[in-house]
């Protein structure tokens, strides 16, 4: 059950870049319990965390002639269709297979004309009782903020991550590999995908950032981190972030999705859980 008087507020916001016509990039916020989904906003929202938890996620289209787009719309809404029978009790289990059903959807529908090569990257996180849980396909990521200190949640499911891994290029090398954009699984591709699937005990005013790869290939980790402990807001916050890409280039579209999770009856901080973030990347899909 989720402990009684939790709540999400939320901001996200996505733009289009200074380089492409159209946005290929797409998000969701719902509430499973009571509202309709958000696609887009002009001020954050408090969601109550009920029964079925909210679903925040962020998906990066590709495919060119606007296929793009219709598969990152359209794996958001499968995933959020699928999520409505979700259950604390099957949470993750209930992720990974609406993830794997989202992936039929939009592998379905590159089967059309002028489709071919039509895809998205996809990484969502429900949070529901005391819980996040985290789903990725591709290399749209997800990050805690915990006191003072950012941590991803996800890993790139690319190429340059690979070779990061093998320890054949350094993260300072991989920023500017000219494959980094190359990635190894994406929703539609292929009539299958390996969910990576992980799990964040919450503690009371974590701060949850989702973001396609448009912010993270030009803001570091270590700006999003400032920018976030600076802002008054989370509309500030995404504000701030969207406009540090565009001024370096804003080649990509570009989307942001924040949450600070809130209420007397989470746990609160402690020094253990400080010590909790040196754990969580140790990432392995299952």
């Amino acid at each position: 059950m989720t402990p009684p008087g939790a709540c999400l507020t939320v901001f996200g916001r996505t733009d289009v870049g200074k380089v492409r016509t159209n946005n290929e990039d797409a998000f969701v916020v719902s509430d499973l319990t009571a509202s309709p989904s958000i696609h887009a906003m002009t001020s954050s929202v408090v969601l109550q965390l009920g029964d079925r938890g909210v679903l925040l996620a962020v998906s990066d289209g590709m495919g060119g002639e606007r296929a793009g787009e219709v598969a990152s719309a359209l794996a958001l809404h499968a995933l959020r269709q699928g999520m409505s029978t979700v259950t604390a009790t099957s949470a993750e289990a209930a992720l990974r297979a609406c993830v794997e059903r989202a992936n039929q959807q939009v592998w379905t529908a590159a089967s059309a004309p002028g489709r071919a090569g039509m895809g998205a990257t996809l990484t969502a996180v429900l949070v529901l009782g005391a819980n996040a849980y985290i789903a990725e396909i591709g290399d749209s990521r997800a990050y805690v903020l915990r006191a003072d200190r950012l941590v991803q949640l996800t890993r790139d499911q690319s190429y340059v991550q690979q070779l990061v891994d093998a320890g054949a290029l350094t993260r300072k090398q991989a920023d500017t590999c000219e494959y980094k954009n190359v990635i190894l699984q994406a929703m539609g591709i292929k009539p299958e995908v390996v969910v990576a699937l992980n799990r964040l005990p919450l503690r009371r005013h974590d701060r949850l950032l989702l973001c396609s790869d448009g912010l993270s290939g030009k803001v570091s980790e270590e700006e999003m981190q400032r920018v976030v402990l600076a802002s008054a807001t989370l509309e500030s916050a995404c504000a701030q972030l969207i406009e540090m890409a565009l001024q370096r280039g804003g080649e990509d579209n570009v989307t942001v999705v924040l949450a600070e999770v809130d209420g007397e009856s989470l746990p609160v901080l402690t020094g253990n859980d400080r010590l909790l973030l040196d754990t969580l990347q140790a990432f392995v899909p299952v």
